[in-house]
């Protein structure tokens, strides 16, 4: 009886903590990657899984800012090339969240359920900006994101330790190096603007 109500007494407070409004601050990345190595941890997995674990959350957040941005240059844009680049993101990002999201939950993975604050950051900046200026921010950084993202994905194509992880990547890394073609060709069109 004893040990039981002592348990009572250290649960409660972790109750309280998952329903205080502090905890909606938490970091949604940091918390799918805490959520992941705990589990991982617990059921004593290897590090290769703890690998495929943070190549599924930086994909599902990296995914979740592209269709963010590309919401944003569909309003904000000026250049017909940014506005169209932009809904082409929402579409086909979405489409990849949706699979990743099921693969995620097939493996018992944790996703990020918004933006990390990295991510926060990077959408607020390009948010304060207007006119040619956003159209060149958000295609710049559209190059570098997508640059970093094929990379990922060719990597984990081959070095993933989960053989539906690795198909996944692999199905999504031409995708992705199509996107970045796409953006390198609006990025040159749009980065001697005024």
């Amino acid at each position: 009886m004893h040990y039981s109500s002592r348990i009572l007494a250290l649960a409660f407070p972790l109750l309280l903590a998952a329903c205080s409004p502090d905890a909606s601050k938490k970091d949604p990345v940091a918390e799918a990657q805490f959520q992941n190595e705990k589990r991982i941890g617990d059921e004593n997995v290897t590090e290769k899984q703890e690998r495929d674990a943070e190549f599924m959350v930086d994909g599902a957040s990296d995914g979740l800012l592209e269709v963010e941005l590309g919401k944003l240059a569909q309003q904000k844009a000026t250049t017909p090339a940014v506005k169209n680049f932009g809904q082409h993101m929402v579409e086909q990002h979405g489409e990849a969240n949706s699979a990743l999201k099921a693969l995620a939950e097939q493996k018992g993975l944790t996703l990020p359920a918004g933006l990390g604050q990295e991510q926060q950051d990077t959408y607020a900046k390009l948010a304060a900006l207007t006119g040619t200026q956003f159209d060149k921010q958000y295609m710049a950084t559209m190059v570098d994101d997508h640059k970093k993202d094929v990379d990922e994905f060719e990597d984990m194509s081959e070095d993933a330790y989960d053989g539906d992880i690795r198909g996944f990547a692999a199905k999504y890394a031409p995708v992705l190096k199509q996107h970045l073609d796409m953006a390198k060709q609006v990025n040159e069109q749009v980065e001697d603007l005024p």
